[in-house]
């Protein structure tokens, strides 16, 4: 959205306001960025305050919930400055303390031990009576209707819809994945991990799809990018470690984990490949390497048998 919308304009003063503990109007000399601008996420940071308006859709109850969730879990997740949302042009926002991302150009830096700590940690923790249920499932679903939608004559999106449809039906039904219910993030990559200025180490952000399901699909995007050949063997094989050593209930503690992370990866594969599809015709543009790679994995998918039914609980 344009830099003078109401929502972008509004989203800075109050994020200003949190973090001064006050409304301000004297310049700032703190500084103000947008980090994010999309229809189910708009961040803007103000110092140390980061503000974020969720979609419009988002369940403001559940996000309390979500966010309470947080706020128990404070060597595992960034905790919210607020309780609760509050509103602005009919979208829940949040606050948060501003923590340092991942470096994208530093891949031989990227903290899989920690993150891989984080998640055993967060699966190993017992799910409040009142949290919904994690909705990586539910957004697999949604980027294969918007597929449907907006890219059904691209010559990528064949392969995608047949690898969705070799799926087994548990896995297309946006519902939990079958098995004991456990605490997930939902929607887990090295994105979603930052370092607080403060000290402290890693933590995990985006609450957005925190819930109980089964805790393979926090794995699976890591799995499926090392299926894909887009992950050394040598980092996922870090990753892997470092759960399984930190106790983590998603994979037995040794042997062979793929029978528990098949499905899950095939799914976020099928999920990562759609949602490359719908951006790259917004904008106008080919697939690149990246994006060409994960549509030919799906072409795998679609060609191979059918997955088998999901493992046990380990």
């Amino acid at each position: 959205m344009p830099s003078d919308h109401p929502l972008l304009i509004e989203l800075t003063a109050h994020a200003a306001a949190v973090a001064h503990q006050a409304p301000h109007d004297s310049p700032c000399p703190c500084g103000a960025a947008t980090l994010a601008d999309r229809p189910d996420g708009t961040v803007v940071r103000h110092g140390d305050t980061v503000a974020k308006a969720h979609a419009m859709d988002a369940d403001p109850g559940e996000l309390t919930a979500r966010m309470e969730t947080a706020t128990q879990l404070k060597d595992i997740f960034v905790t919210p400055l607020t309780p609760a949302p509050t509103h602005l042009h009919g979208r829940p926002v949040t606050f948060w303390p501003y923590g340092i991302p991942v470096d994208p150009d530093t891949p031989d830096a990227a903290p899989w031990e920690p993150a891989a700590t984080l998640l055993a940690h967060l699966h190993r923790t017992p799910a409040p009576p009142n949290l919904p249920v994690m909705r990586g499932p539910l957004k697999a679903a949604r980027a294969i209707t918007r597929l449907r939608a907006e890219a059904p004559e691209h010559p990528a999106t064949a392969p995608v819809l047949r690898a969705w449809s070799a799926l087994p039906a548990w896995a297309r039904a946006q519902a939990p994945m079958p098995g004991p219910p456990t605490l997930c993030h939902g929607d887990f990559h090295l994105g979603q991990l930052v370092h607080l200025p403060s000290g402290g180490g890693w933590r995990l952000i985006d609450v957005d799809d925190l819930g109980v399901g089964r805790p393979a699909w926090d794995l699976a995007r890591p799995a499926a990018w090392f299926a894909c050949g887009l992950l050394h063997g040598e980092e996922w094989a870090r990753f892997l470690a470092a759960y399984r050593n930190a106790g983590g209930p998603a994979v037995p503690a040794d042997g062979d984990p793929w029978p528990f992370l098949d499905t899950p990866a095939r799914a976020l594969t099928v999920q990562t490949a759609a949602r490359m599809i719908t951006k790259a015709l917004a904008e106008a543009r080919p697939l690149d390497d990246v994006e060409t790679c994960v549509v030919d994995a799906c072409a795998r998918i679609a060609s191979a048998k059918t997955p088998p039914a999901p493992a046990p609980a380990p």
